[in-house]
This record gives C-alpha cells, structure tokens and sequence, in this order.
C-alpha cells in the first residue's frame, strides 16, 4: 500500500504552535505537544513527525541560535524551525524557507556552521554551541567527567532515548513477555543490566499493545529499574516508596514482593498517586496503599504510624533531572545554575524525614535522576554523617555480576546514558544502625 504523503501545512502548525507555547508560555513540551496532538487529526506519520521536530527544534534551540544570531537579537520560532529543518531535518535550505515562509536569506548563517563551531576557543563554550547546552551546564559535566566524557555525555543526551519496558514479574517473566510480543508482531531486546528490561523496536507503539493493556509491562527507563533492583523488597515487606510520584517504582517494588506484605505510596501530590492506583489495577498489583502527604515539615504527623517499622524505603528524591535530558530536552532551558543545590537542600531534608520510617537493620535507598557530585556524592555522604546510617553495598542487592558490569562502587552507583545506555541515575543504598 503506498503511504500518503505529510500534509506538511498541518505539521508546521503543530511544531510552531508548541514550541511557542514551551518557549514563551513555560510550557513542558511533552505537556503541549500532547494538547497539541489531542485536538488535531494528524496521521500516524503526521504525529511522528511532528514529535520529532518539536524535540528536535527544543533540544537544538541552543546551537541553533547561536549560529543564527545577529545583533543579539534571537530568531523567531519560524526562522528556528527552518533552520532545524535545514540542519537536522533534511531538507535543503531553500526548501526549508519555502516551506515556512521566510526569505531565504535568513538561513545564510547556516553557512560552514560546523567549522565555525570547531572554531571557537575555548573548549567549554564549543561543548555548549556544539551539544546546544546551556553554558553553566557544559562546564558541570566537564568538572564532573573531564571535557572528552563530557562530551559524550551531552552527545547520549542529544541521542533518542530507547523505548524500554519493565516486564511485570506477577504475569510472567521477561522471556514470556518477550515471545508474547512476537506474537503481537513487536521485536524487542533484553535489556543488558536489568534482569526485567526488554527494548522495543523503534516503531513499536507500546500504548496500543495487547500485552500492555493486560497489564503485563510498564513503561520504564533501565536506570529506573536498577533503582527499583536495588531495593531488594521481598514478599511480607512493609516497604515505602517516599516520592513515588505516578508509581513506576512502587509497581516494580510489588511485583518482587510478590504481592505479600505492604507497599505504600506517598507523594505530596494526589492526582499522580491516583495515577498510580490505576496502574496499579491494570498490573493486577492488590499489595500498593497510597498516601498523600503534605510537602512541609508537617508531613511528620502524617507519617507517624509508619515510623521505625519500614524494611525498605526508596527516596527517589525531586531532582534536576539532568540525567534525563534526552527525554526532556526542554529541561535544560528551564533550569538554573542554582537549582542542584535547591534540590540538594530538599533532598537532605527528605532522607532525614523518610529516612526516620525505616527500622533498625532495615534499608534506606536514596537515588536520583540528576548528574553531578551537588545532588547525589553529596547528599549521600550528608546521609552517612548525619543521620543513623551506614552504607550497605550493592553488590549483593543487585547480584556480583551485574553490580561490577554497572561499576558499582560499594554502596553507591552512577549510570550515564554514554557508558549505560540509561537515563543518567545515581543510586546509594544505607543500612539503619538504630
């Protein structure tokens, strides 16, 4: 059957509405492209695309308008679009002008982009132009890595991120799952650290399966499952997932507790635990109890029966996010050099506040999704000198094997999209004292 051509008019629309309402309004961009998409009838191919270029437009904003500026001023969401379309997205100049009304002439400063990047001096400012970061970040990542990692680093995060899911272990294991979806006609492969993990083929669209609609995976990063791994939760647990948001972890967590003992859910947000509930029904999970708690300091009162008798408690603590850009390129334009430290502050006082719900001998997880000594190294050792813990190692948590593959370093772990494959992680488990 020969497939029908874009109707590239409909397209153009969407992306530039979107991208105006990311980049003058605030909003996340998956956020507008979802209202975007819900009220426009576009084709399958039509959604596709214009996914891919209101992530694509987003992400290489940075560059873009580097090349582009001219008297300080940036370029309008048309002339940024063109440009993208001229850049990345194939088309020849004239085309991409043509196509989005703009003379001509406004895509010159295209010309020998790549050896005007390579030109710049200083090595920190070209890793910002050329991985179309924001300055402040480039120089943390090299800080953190060195400039060579740090550019492979940003290079993963400009990558598209693979499309992996959680087999739910309550309906049967990862191979089951995969020949199930063979047999929906959706190849996959086994993800390399995560016992649970399988990659769809990239045309695979996961909501529309049969398999997920009977509950039989998630939707969930290998990092996020290496999380979740490292709890090591067992059936008849009282465990608690502290910010469990719409309750990924929480799922993976019942589905190794078999569904015996308790799994409780807390957030400061109700709507996403209510999220979570749904999920939970579709996985036929029966042991998760969700519990919205208030976000100050009298979130104490709110958690008074559950102190001291947690076996586990994962804090997967609000964060940067600077380990999941490549999801959310649009984050790195929202934050702000200050923010890791803003985080870090939260995060401390979050392990004290859930770190109290734990019982002696019993296990705290702390683990974020940022990069960076600031949100993770630092609370972590924040955690070993303030409060009642000790590390625990990983390695017997995760298995020998998998915890040298992943180059766990005692009780703490870092995945990097360039070395992993994963969204950016940082895990480290403590062990109560008292």
């Amino acid at each position: 059957m020969t497939s029908r051509p874009l109707r590239t008019e409909r397209v153009d629309a969407v992306v530039l509405e979107v991208h105006g309402l990311v980049h003058d309004q605030g909003w996340l961009a998956d956020r507008a492209l979802e209202m975007a998409l819900r009220r426009e009838r576009l084709w399958a191919a039509e959604r596709r695309a214009a996914a891919e270029a209101v992530f694509g437009v987003t992400r290489w904003q940075g560059q873009l308008d580097w090349l582009l500026a001219a008297g300080g001023r940036g370029p309008d969401l048309s002339t940024r679009y063109a440009a993208w379309l001229a850049r990345f997205g194939g088309l020849e100049r004239e085309e991409a002008a043509r196509r989005l009304g703009i003379p001509p002439g406004a895509l010159a400063p295209l010309d020998r982009a790549d050896a005007r990047i390579a030109a710049v001096a200083d090595p920190v400012e070209r890793l910002s132009v050329e991985e179309s970061l924001p300055r402040w970040i480039a120089e943390r990542f090299a800080a953190e890595t060195g400039l060579d990692d740090a550019r492979a680093l940003a290079r993963a995060l400009n990558a598209r991120a693979p499309l992996t899911i959680r087999a739910n272990g309550l309906l049967g294991d990862r191979d089951d799952l995969r020949g199930r979806l063979r047999a929906e006609g959706t190849g996959s492969e086994p993800t390399r650290l995560s016992p649970w993990g399988l990659v769809l083929d990239g045309h695979a669209n996961a909501f529309g399966l049969g398999a997920f609609k009977e509950g039989r995976f998630e939707i969930q990063d290998e990092g996020s499952q290496i999380v979740a791994l490292a709890c090591a939760a067992r059936p008849g647990w009282l465990a608690v997932d502290a910010c469990a948001g719409a309750g990924g972890k929480s799922l993976a967590l019942a589905a190794e507790m078999r569904n015996r003992g308790s799994i409780w859910a807390l957030d400061s947000d109700a709507d996403r635990l209510g999220e979570a509930k749904r999920r939970a029904r579709r996985a036929r999970v029966h042991n998760l109890r969700t519990r919205a708690i208030p976000a100050g300091p009298e979130a104490a009162e709110a958690l008074r029966d559950l102190e001291g008798a947690a076996d586990v408690v994962l804090v997967d603590a609000p964060c940067s996010g600077l380990g999941t850009l490549r999801r959310k390129p649009d984050a790195r334009w929202r934050l702000r050099p200050e923010d890791p430290e803003r985080f870090a502050r939260t995060q401390r006082e979050l392990c004290a506040r859930f770190g109290a719900l734990v019982r002696p001998g019993g296990r705290l997880v702390y683990a974020t999704c940022a990069i960076g000594r600031t949100e993770n190294a630092e609370v972590a050792d924040f955690v070993e000198r303030e409060l009642p813990f000790a590390p625990a190692p990983l390695a017997p948590l995760l298995g020998e094997e998998r915890a040298r593959a992943a180059g766990a370093e005692g009780s703490r772990l870092h995945l990097y999209p360039h070395r992993h494959g994963t969204d950016g992680f940082f895990v480290a488990v403590f062990e109560r004292r008292r």
